[in-house]
This record gives C-alpha cells, structure tokens and sequence, in this order.
C-alpha cells in the first residue's frame, strides 16, 4: 500500500486470534480484488476516511489509487505487476510525474522476522506472495524511490509481515476472512543523504471477496483506525 510519507495522505488493522492455514488455490487477487476494478471506502469518526480503486491496466498489471473521496479522483496511483510467485510493486504515479521503486537488499524470513535469507538485491519490491502460504512471513526491503522528471533520489526501508487468512470483522459489514498486513516504512525523504527514519507503522486487514482496507490500525505517526462501510465494482 501506498506509503503515506511520500504523498502525504493518510492511508490505510486490529484482530487477535489469527489462525488456521490457507485454502488450497487461495491467492492475493482473490483477497485484494487485484484484477477487477473494484473499489471501497473506509470510514472512521463516522465520516468517510478514504477510498481506494484497482484499475486493471493488462492481464498481470493493475493500478490502486488512494485518496479522498469527496476529492476523486486523487492524482496518485500505485503499479502492481503479478510476476509468477509474486506481486511486484513498481512505483506510483503522483503530481504529474512517475516514482520508481528499485530495491537493492531484500529478505524473507518467519512471521517473527527470524532466520532471514536474501530473496534479492535489485529489480522491483517484492510486495507480497501471490499464492497464500499456511505460515506467515516476514519481508524486509531497502532501495531507492527515483523521481523520474528531475531525478531525485529518496532512500527507504520496508518491513512487512502478512499473516494467513482467519476470521476478521468490524462494525460496518461484520464476520469475514481476512489476511493482515503489518508493515513499517522508512525514508529520508526531505533529508536527502541522511539515515532513513520511521514514517508509518499500521496493519491492514484485507477482506476475501471484498478487497483493501477492511480495517487499518495505525500505530504511528499517531494511533488512528478505519473501518470498510462499502465496497463495490465500477
């Protein structure tokens, strides 16, 4: 999902109990609603707090944008590429001009970030597993986001732990099936050359069949949460 540092915006979860392996054949698409142009709304304070849309751009390519919805549509959008085991994020588009993700260290490892391997050391991010694994799994990645019309350069870091699917719920649409993402983004954005710090740190509960921000937790800058009133194909 779209870190909230780079353009500013508010983004987009808190269940315990998140057990039980995944169905055989379940994937992020059916989850996210990755391949459909699908869309919802997250609602906290009893007004609406965001909304988000996929447009899918080719078979294995989509773009989610986020945003305001009595400001739609938003001019940011980010790429997903679905490459073979995995979903890729590419960059996004905001204020007339293309950010690219290109990461130089990435690794894999158990739900509690433990025994970590390289998964790679260039290309796109890694983002999530395409196919849902029965165990949870922790991601971490470092690189550089490029501004592609004046070059600029920011460092980031991105720790992400997805957490199999299991039951989820919240006061607008009740019991569902949700996988949860936990992530904590870093970058020196603004301080060229300096150390990365910490900008966001939530999680995300993305429902099956219904798609992105069932519930956000947001722990950090400030602790704020968002619920899914309504989702729905355009």
């Amino acid at each position: 999902m779209r870190p909230v540092l780079v353009s500013g915006a508010a983004m987009v979860t808190v269940l315990a109990g998140m057990t039980g392996p995944a169905q055989a054949a379940e994937n992020y698409g059916q989850y996210s609603q990755f391949a459909a142009r699908s869309a919802g709304q997250h609602w906290a304070d009893g007004q609406a707090a965001g909304q988000w849309t996929w447009k899918p751009l080719s078979a294995t390519t989509s773009e989610i944008s986020w945003g305001d919805p009595k400001k739609w549509p938003p001019s940011y959008a980010e790429k997903f590429v679905h490459d073979g085991g995995w979903l890729m994020l590419d960059g996004w588009r905001d204020n007339g001009t293309y950010y690219s993700v290109r990461v130089t260290k990435e690794q894999i490892g158990d739900a509690k970030c433990g025994n970590l391997r390289t998964l790679a050391t260039s290309g796109r991010q890694h983002y999530v597993k395409w196919d849902i694994p029965a165990a949870g799994y922790c991601l971490k990645a470092w690189g550089t986001i490029t501004e592609e019309s004046s070059g600029k350069v920011v460092d980031f870091g991105h720790t992400q732990i997805w957490t199999p699917p299991a039951a989820c719920s919240n006061r607008y649409l009740g019991a569902q099936t949700c996988i949860k993402q936990w992530e904590s983004w870093w970058d020196n954005q603004g301080s060229p050359g300096k150390p990365i710090a910490r900008r966001l740190e939530r999680d995300q509960y993305i429902a099956r069949g219904r798609g992105m921000a069932f519930k956000i937790q947001q722990y950090y800058p400030k602790s704020w949460q968002s619920e899914a009133r309504s989702y729905w194909n355009w």
